[in-house]
Order: structure tokens, then C-alpha cells, then sequence
């Protein structure tokens, strides 16, 4: 596992504090995955432009981030600013820990020849926090490490904490991603990470029920990258300079621990959702946990929305089939649309009213098409392609609606559902005119035509609900002689 790399840690004695000076340190457990509010903290910059004269000498801004009392500042590889304190508490068994608190006090960001009352907040709750779990008889290993979060709710300070044991892995790939420096990648960990994803990568070739939440070609890049982990080398596309990655394992190297931490995390957390090692373990992604997969199998959502929980690779593949339908619909309703105004100025239509209505119902259908294919497909690329969580929440909305998820269904397929009946329209409008505006010869030429037509057309609708031309015949003998459909008995 990423293990810190521990220099010397003396204790730290008690800090002082002015006469009189009291603080109310409030704690409250959180978890990192949710509450460290690292991606929505939102800092404003001060815009104001301010010159600045560079001085004589060696350029040097180290001041302006100087550590106060101990507090080392550090950079996340996404660039977040968090500060690191090997702390010791003095108290039995006093396990060597470690701190991180991703608060950023003004206090911290200039140097101050005495302690800073925001520094004395957050060690006082250092101690706060060690001292409750001594007084609760909660053991904490060498390797236990304390987060701290500040938190402001309805007004009144308090200090989110949580430990992380580096033995148990308990809330632990989390806060290696939110804080992977200072850390060394054992190979171990390297190892198990590209077993993870080469089982995962050969789930998705071989099987259509793949549990792993990435694409094939998301997987392949993964694996791609965790080989760079351990080192290789290959030639450049000119096969002219050979690339060497160097390897890093055992090493201290945010950037790859960051990459480890997070590809672990999120493989642990769908084997956690999956009940990976319970006996009712999800082992394929159809399978439902709750009993609710039968009574929809074989409804389209059901292939990514399972459990209340989206299958993300099939998702994206849904969502990016829906919109090429869409773009195509488009242009069909265009052409449609176009046809339809071509048809009302054709003189012999001015006569035939019956002709005349379905044209405009036609090309009303067509517009309705073109329109709601535009806004399905701007709301498609707006917000149906964010996060797993964004789009659960659109599918949770959808299925309290009155027909439940079966409105998603209707919805989307609204451009086709209108196209269809734009073209049917049509088609009446067309039959109209030629029905009453042609004579004999042209009827009986056009008539079995339009009648091969029309069953040509439908043939694809039978056929895709199971209903067959060579079934015609038993049908119509049950119709008309259901005796003699039935079973033929005998009495002797």
C-alpha cells in the first residue's frame, strides 16, 4: 500500500496560548469521498492589479507559502494547496501519525513570527481528536493517519476528522488520491492494480456482461498507463528515438501514487457496489440484487439501469446511438418537411381537402420531428454525459414520474414516433390524390402496387413482434374452425 515516508518525528509538547485564551473545539466524524470539499471550495482571487518590483538578487517566493509551526505546505498533483504535520501525540500508546488538513487559513498563506490563532485551532483539534479515540479505547497503529476538513454549517465552526489504517484500508484509497505525497509506491501495489485491470480488460472482450464500470478502450488505456508504472520502453512512432518510462515503485512519486489511488478506488468502490465476496454478489451487470430485473428484462433501460445504479460503459454507448439516430432523424424530417410544402403546390391537390389536411398533419409531424430531435440533442450533450451520480439522479427523477421510466422511453423516442407518423400522413395524403384523381387504367396499375407496398412496409413491424407471414394460415383456421385447430379425440 502507499506508505509515507516517515523522517524523524519528535513530540510535540503542549501549545501555548494567550492568558485567558480559550477555544471550543467542535468535532464530527465525516468520510473523505463526500465531505472533504476539496472540488467545492472556491476561493476567489484577488483581481486588483497591484505593481510589483522584483528586488536585487536571487528570485525567491518561497515566503509567501513559509511553513508556521510546523506545517509543511504541499501541492496536490491537481494543483490544491493542503498542509502535512508528522504528529506525535503525547498520550499512550503515542502511535506515530500523520496529518493532513486540506484548510487553507489566510493565516497560512504569509509568515508570522508567532503561532497563528487558526494554527492553534487546528492542533488543538489534532489533540482533541487522538485524545477521544485514547478515551474510547480505540488502538491506533503507527501507520494510522487523521485527516481534518474545517467546516462552517449554520455559523458555527467545527472540525471534521476521520483515521485511515493503512492495514484494514478502511476509507483508504480516497484519501491517498486527495493526498498521495510523501508516499512511496510499493510494487505490490502496482502488481495487484494491473491484475485488477487486465481481468477487467479481458471481462469486456470476452463477455457482454462485463461488471467493469469503463469501456473497452477506457480499460486498454488503463492498462497502457499501469505498465508505465513499472517501467518500459518502446520506439517513437518513427521508430527513430527509444521512449524509456522509469520505474516508480518504491519510490516517492506523487503523480504515480495519485494514479494509482484513484484507478484502486474506483475499481474497489464497484466491486463494494457489486457486493464483491457476499453470498448474493452481483456477478453479472444484468443481474439485479433486488429482485426487480424479471419484471423489465426486456425493456431497453433495463440494460443501464439496474438497482437504481447506471451501467456507465452502456450509458455512454446508448447516449451516443441515440444521438446519431437523432442527427439521421433530422435530416429525414428536413426531407419530409420539404416534401410535404412540394406536395400543397402541386395544382390537383387545391381541389382534394382530404388530401390537403393530411399534408399539413404530415408536415406538422415532420416539424415536431426536426424540433424535439434539436432539443433531446442539445440536453444529450449538455448534461446526459456527466458523472455516473448526475445521471442516477436524471433516471431517479424520470422513474417517479406517472409512467415511471417507461417516459424516458417515450420521450426519446419521440423524433422517430413523429417521423413515422409524418410519413404515414403523407402516405394517405398521396392515396388520396391518387384514389380520386386518377382513372381506371392508373388504378388498376397503381392499386396492387401500393398494395405490395404496404405490405412490404409492414413486414419489418411483424416480423420484430413476432408475428409471422407462414403463421397466417393457422391463424386464420383457428378464426374460423377452432374445432378443428384443436386436438383431434377419438371415442371408441
Amino acid at each position: 500500500m502507499p506508505e509515507p515516508s516517515i523522517p524523524a518525528v519528535v513530540a510535540v509538547p503542549p501549545l501555548p496560548t494567550t492568558p485567558g485564551q480559550t477555544f471550543d473545539i467542535l468535532l464530527t466524524p465525516i468520510v473523505p469521498e463526500s465531505q472533504v470539499r476539496r472540488y467545492g471550495r472556491h476561493v476567489p482571487v484577488n483581481s486588483d492589479y497591484k505593481p510589483f518590483e522584483v528586488k536585487k538578487g536571487p528570485l525567491d517566493c518561497s515566503e509567501e507559502l513559509a511553513p508556521v509551526a510546523g506545517w509543511e505546505p504541499i501541492t496536490h498533483p491537481e494543483g490544491a494547496l493542503f498542509f502535512y504535520h508528522p504528529y506525535k501525540v503525547c498520550l499512550p500508546p503515542a502511535p506515530s501519525t500523520w496529518l493532513y488538513s486540506s484548510h487553507t487559513p489566510e493565516s497560512f498563506h504569509r509568515c508570522q513570527c508567532s503561532r497563528p490563532r487558526t494554527t492553534v485551532k487546528i492542533d488543538k483539534a489534532v489533540e482533541k481528536a487522538y485524545e477521544e479515540a485514547h478515551n474510547a479505547n480505540i488502538p491506533l497503529d503507527p501507520f494510522v493517519e487523521l485527516g481534518l476538513e474545517f467546516m462552517v454549517e449554520d455559523g458555527e465552526e467545527m472540525w471534521g476528522y476521520y483515521f485511515v489504517d493503512h492495514e484494514r484500508r478502511v476509507i483508504f484509497w480516497r484519501h491517498i488520491e486527495l493526498f498521495p505525497n510523501k508516499r512511496v509506491l510499493p510494487e505490490d501495489i502496482v502488481v495487484t492494480l494491473k491484475e485488477i485491470v487486465m481481468h477487467a480488460h479481458a471481462e469486456n472482450i470476452t463477455s457482454e456482461t462485463c461488471l467493469a464500470p469503463f469501456a473497452p478502450n477506457e480499460v486498454a488505456s488503463m492498462l497502457e498507463l499501469v505498465n508505465h508504472l513499472k517501467g518500459a520502453s518502446f520506439p517513437d512512432a518513427r521508430e527513430l528515438l527509444l521512449i524509456i518510462f522509469s520505474d516508480s515503485t518504491n519510490k516517492e512519486r506523487e503523480h504515480s501514487v495519485w494514479i494509482a489511488a484513484r484507478f484502486m478506488r474506483l475499481f474497489c468502490n464497484a466491486k463494494f457496489v457489486n457486493f464483491c465476496g457476499q453470498p448474493g454478489a452481483r456477478l453479472d451487470v444484468d443481474q439485479s440484487l433486488y429482485g426487480e430485473h424479471e419484471t423489465r428484462s426486456k425493456k431497453d433501460h433495463s440494460s443501464i439501469w439496474v438497482d437504481e445504479t447506471i451501467v456507465q460503459p452502456r450509458w455512454k454507448d446508448f447516449i451516443n446511438r441515440l444521438t446519431t439516430e437523432w442527427n439521421g432523424y433530422t435530416i429525414f424530417s428536413t426531407v419530409m418537411l420539404a416534401v410535404d410544402i412540394s406536395f400543397l403546390a402541386v395544382p390537383a391537390v387545391a381541389t382534394q381537402t382530404p388530401a390537403i389536411v393530411l399534408a399539413y398533419l404530415s408536415s406538422l409531424c415532420a416539424l415536431g420531428s426536426l424540433m424535439v430531435s434539436l432539443i433531446l440533442a442539445g440536453q444529450v450533450n449538455d448534461s446526459r454525459r456527466g458523472s455516473a451520480a448526475d445521471v442516477a439522479s436524471f433516471m431517479v427523477g424520470m422513474s417517479e414520474s406517472i409512467l415511471g421510466l417507461e417516459s424516458l422511453a417515450l420521450m426519446l423516442s419521440l423524433p422517430f414516433a413523429l417521423l413515422i407518423w409524418g410519413m404515414a400522413f403523407f402516405a394517405g395524403a398521396l392515396s388520396t390524390l391518387v384514389f380520386r384523381t386518377s382513372g381506371i387504367v392508373a388504378l388498376s396499375i397503381a392499386s396492387p402496387i401500393w398494395f405490395a407496398v404496404f405490405i412490404l412496409a409492414t413486414w419489418p413491424v411483424l416480423a420484430a413482434n413476432d408475428i409471422h407471414i407462414s403463421n397466417l394460415r393457422i391463424w386464420i383456421i383457428k378464426q374460423v374452425l377452432p374445432q378443428a385447430a384443436g386436438p383431434i379425440i377419438s371415442h371408441v
